[in-house]
């Protein structure tokens, strides 16, 4: 596996692989577990050689998010993407990805205002730019991002229809522990006993998912399911919504492709979930 730091070094080390066949890349923040793993095996399906960046983006954190403590564990990170095969770590500085005088900024509204939007002012804004210049500067066939962050891969396809960048964006499902939570970097804030208490999330989504599929009004089911985090301790819940798959806007009744998606707080760790309908 090959790793580079600048932009010069990441342009030769594509157009080597370039000769080889199609590149398919992973952006991730690092402290990879299976989940990312997933990413990287369907990258390996889709393409001739996988591409990983490890880069923590300054601007999608706001001013209560967790910038000083997201966990940083590069060399680790090396080690499991080599094992996995891996033919490229990109690892940038934020002085490369965000050069002295960068002023631009790239804002996709309406999948982006509601829930996540509306929680977190500004962070869809700094995703869609740092993913358009991770895509640019990298210039794959295919971009790998989790479902598990439903809304941000609803931004980034519709960023990439839009602005005509030639990448393919490709979903790949949520990856669970045995006992249905999420996998998620943030799970390592959790405590033995928050973590033990978090499941009742995934839980709630799916007896919120199979009450509405068997009939129940979705508001009901979504109220149950809120009612859930709280038995559980679940501290804060910022939304759980029956929503449009495509447009995140709510529905009261699953027409199509839907999704329930959920925010909540355990704990000091804000954990994010979500089913498909």
């Amino acid at each position: 596996m090959q790793t580079v730091h600048s932009s010069e070094e990441l342009a030769r080390a594509v157009t080597q692989l370039k000769r080889r066949g199609s590149i398919a890349l992973v952006p991730t923040m690092g402290a990879l577990h299976a989940g990312h793993m997933a990413l990287v095996e369907e990258g390996q399906r889709r393409a001739d050689s996988v591409a990983v960046s490890i880069f923590v983006n300054p601007l999608q954190f706001g001013v209560n998010d967790d910038l000083s403590r997201y966990p940083r564990r590069e060399a680790e990170d090396a080690r499991i993407l080599e094992q996995a095969g891996c033919e490229l770590l990109w690892l940038p500085s934020v002085e490369d990805i965000y050069p002295s005088g960068f002023a631009t900024k790239v804002s996709v509204a309406g999948v982006s205002e509601r829930w996540e939007g509306e929680v977190r002012p500004g962070h869809f804004d700094g995703v869609a730019t740092v993913v358009a210049r991770l895509l640019l500067a990298a210039a794959p066939h295919v971009a790998l991002f989790g479902e598990k962050d439903f809304q941000q891969y609803a931004v980034i396809r519709r960023m990439v229809a839009d602005l005509a960048i030639p990448v393919e964006i490709a979903g790949v499902p949520t990856i669970r522990e045995a006992d249905g939570l999420a996998l998620s970097s943030r799970n390592a804030y959790l405590s033995a006993d928050e973590r033990a208490r978090a499941v009742a999330l995934p839980k709630a989504l799916e007896a919120a998912r199979a009450a509405i599929l068997a009939g129940t009004p979705a508001s009901a089911a979504l109220r149950n399911a809120k009612q859930g985090l709280v038995d559980a301790g679940f501290l804060r819940i910022d939304y759980v919504a029956l929503v449009d798959a495509a447009t995140l806007e709510p529905v009261e009744q699953p027409q199509g492709d839907a999704r329930i998606i959920a925010a909540a707080v355990i704990g000091s760790t804000r954990l994010i979930d979500n089913l498909p309908l």
